[in-house]
C-alpha cells in the first residue's frame, strides 16, 4: 500500500480504504478461485495494482469518461483505475464467468458504484466508449480488429479517444503498422525494477459507425 501511495499522495480517505482492502480481499478470493497468480499474490500493490495504475500517469480521466477494460481478468486494470476515478464509469468484461465473480465481490465490498461486468467475447458488446483499456491480452493488430467500432464519436478527454494498453517488451514490429501510436515508459514514471520493459501503448481510433 505505501507503493500506492508514494505515486498518488493526493488520495481521498476512502479512495485510501478501498486500496489498503484489496489486499485481504484478493487473498482471500484467490483461496477459491485462482484470479492472481500464487507467485504474483504477495506482490500485487507492485505488479497489479500499480501496474494498473500507470495508466493514470498517462491521462487523468475527465469526470464522465467510459472506459471498457477488455479480458479484464481478476479485475485489472480496471478495479485500480474505477477506485482512481470514482466519476468514470467502467466496463469489465472477461470471457471467463468466474473471474467475474470475483470482480463483482470485490467491486461490492469496495462499495464501487461504477463498476459492471459482463461475461462476453469483447467482439460481442455493442456499446462505444472514450477508452479502451486492457493488458497484454493479444498482440495489438489482433485487439484492434476485437475492439472496432467501439470508440465514441465525442470527445472529452485532453487524449483523443482510443485504446491504452499495458504491455512490455520489444515491440517495435508489432506496432510499426500504426503511426500514431506512441508508448510511454512506465519507468519514467515509476523506480521499481519490475517497471523497465513495461509500457503503456496508446492509440487514438477513429469513431466509426
Amino acid at each position: 500500500m505505501d507503493l500506492i501511495l508514494k505515486y498518488f499522495p493526493d488520495l481521498s480517505e476512502d479512495q485510501i480504504t478501498q486500496f489498503k482492502a484489496l489486499e485481504h480481499l484478493y487473498k482471500d478470493w484467490n483461496t477459491k478461485i485462482n484470479v492472481v497468480s500464487r507467485k504474483d499474490i504477495d506482490e500485487l500493490y507492485l505488479r497489479h495494482v500499480l501496474h494498473s495504475l500507470g495508466i493514470a500517469k498517462v491521462i487523468k480521466f475527465a469526470d464522465n469518461s467510459s472506459i471498457l477494460d477488455v479480458g479484464t481478468g481478476g479485475g485489472f486494470p480496471g478495479i485500480p483505475l474505477a477506485i482512481l476515478f470514482p466519476k468514470c464509469q467502467f466496463h469489465l468484461v472477461d470471457s471467463i464467468n468466474k473471474k467475474l465473480k470475483v470482480i463483482n465481490a470485490v467491486a461490492e465490498a469496495l462499495g464501487l458504484t461504477n463498476v459492471r461486468t459482463t461475461h462476453s467475447r469483447v467482439e460481442a458488446i455493442n456499446e462505444t466508449y472514450d477508452f479502451i483499456v486492457s493488458r497484454a491480452v493479444t498482440a495489438m493488430p489482433e485487439f484492434t480488429k476485437w475492439v472496432r467500432g467501439k470508440i465514441a464519436k465525442k470527445q472529452q478527454n485532453e487524449l483523443k479517444n482510443g485504446i491504452l494498453y499495458l504491455k512490455g517488451g520489444d515491440l517495435t514490429d508489432e506496432l510499426k503498422q500504426y503511426a500514431t501510436v506512441k508508448a510511454y515508459l512506465l519507468s519514467d514514471y515509476f523506480d521499481e525494477d519490475f517497471f523497465e520493459t513495461k509500457k503503456v501503448i496508446y492509440l487514438p481510433l477513429k469513431h466509426r459507425v
